[in-house]
C-alpha cells in the first residue's frame, strides 16, 4: 500500500461525508419549507409575522 493510495482514498471519503451532508442539509431545508408551507395554510402563523387585522394582512 502506498501513501497515494491512502491520500486519495481519504480524500475520496471526505468529499462523500461532504456530498452527504450538503444533499441532507437541502433535503431538510425543502421539507421544512413544505411543512412551514402546510402550516400557513392551515392558518397557523408564525410568530414573527405581522398581525392578521380584519380581512387583510399588516
Amino acid at each position: 500500500m502506498s501513501h497515494a493510495f491512502y491520500i486519495f482514498t481519504s480524500y475520496g471519503v471526505t468529499a462523500l461525508i461532504t456530498l452527504a451532508v450538503i444533499a441532507w442539509t437541502l433535503l431538510d431545508g425543502r421539507a421544512r419549507r413544505n411543512e412551514m408551507a402546510e402550516l400557513e395554510a392551515a392558518g397557523i402563523r408564525r410568530r414573527s409575522s405581522p398581525p392578521v387585522t380584519e380581512g387583510k394582512q399588516a
